[in-house]
């Protein structure tokens, strides 16, 4: 994790050092966060785990923004090699900013269209993964939109929360599976497409109710019953192997 290039490897390092309670988000013109994982069962997993650790904005970014901060993240998923087929999965965050007036074709970063990247991430150099734009054949990027369900992540965040975040956005993807006539079950493609094995454990998972219900009413899902929603969440409530991460 970090502000620089994902390193994608065949065999990734488990993250060296410690990892921060306070990673602090610039505003502007910075290029945006990154955390990688060899999947997004993993990443969630590692997320859910990590309650001591949050997200917030820098002090200068605090003195420039008098309003409250949101969260623009964007899903990429990368092939390890172009002859291997193992994906690895890299969330990337900036801070939320507004579009000018002025800016060319700014309707393309109002629209909510998942294969374009927000206005906040042309602020600065865009990593190499998330050029070749969202559908190359080595990378795959899906930058997640809002909805009335699903607003944006306001900042500070902890790491548990933004895993429900991202658990709901997964979930909003796969209720949109059988319609074409927008990008939004993409993400869901993507990640059945990448981890066929981690979803066929998902669907073996035993049930949690309790559980469960308590991440529930953390992100504010309903009721009504889905199996796919309940594999989501009982990713979160399953304690997270180190082995995992760096299998």
């Amino acid at each position: 994790m970090g502000f620089g290039v994902p390193t994608i490897s065949p065999n990734p390092k488990p993250f060296a050092g410690v990892i921060p309670n306070v990673i602090a988000l610039p505003y502007g013109k910075c290029p945006p966060f990154h955390i990688m994982a060899p999947s997004w069962r993993t990443l969630l997993k590692l997320m859910a785990r990590l309650s001591g650790t949050r997200l917030e904005p820098t002090v200068e970014a605090m003195a420039v923004v008098k309003t409250e901060m949101r969260l623009r993240i964007v899903v990429s998923f990368v092939k390890v090699h172009h002859s291997s087929s193992e994906w690895h999965t890299v969330l990337y965050m900036t801070i939320d900013h507004p579009i000018p007036p002025s800016a060319p074709a700014g309707w393309r970063y109002r629209n909510g269209d998942t294969s374009t990247l927000p206005w906040s991430y042309t602020l600065a150099q865009q990593p190499p993964f998330l050029r070749d734009g969202a559908d190359a054949p080595l990378s795959k990027f899906y930058t997640i939109p809002v909805n009335q369900d699903t607003p944006f992540p306001t900042l500070p965040i902890s790491f548990p929360n933004l895993a429900t975040y991202l658990a709901s956005a997964l979930e909003n993807s796969r209720d949109a599976m059988h319609d074409s006539s927008s990008g939004l079950r993409r993400l869901a493609k993507y990640i059945d497409q990448f981890y066929p094995s981690d979803r066929a454990g998902l669907d073996d998972a035993p049930e949690r109710s309790g559980m469960r219900q308590r991440l529930k009413n953390l992100v504010g899902i309903g009721s009504r019953p889905q199996r796919d929603r309940n594999a989501e969440m009982f990713e979160l409530v399953t304690p997270f192997v180190p082995d995992d991460f760096g299998r």
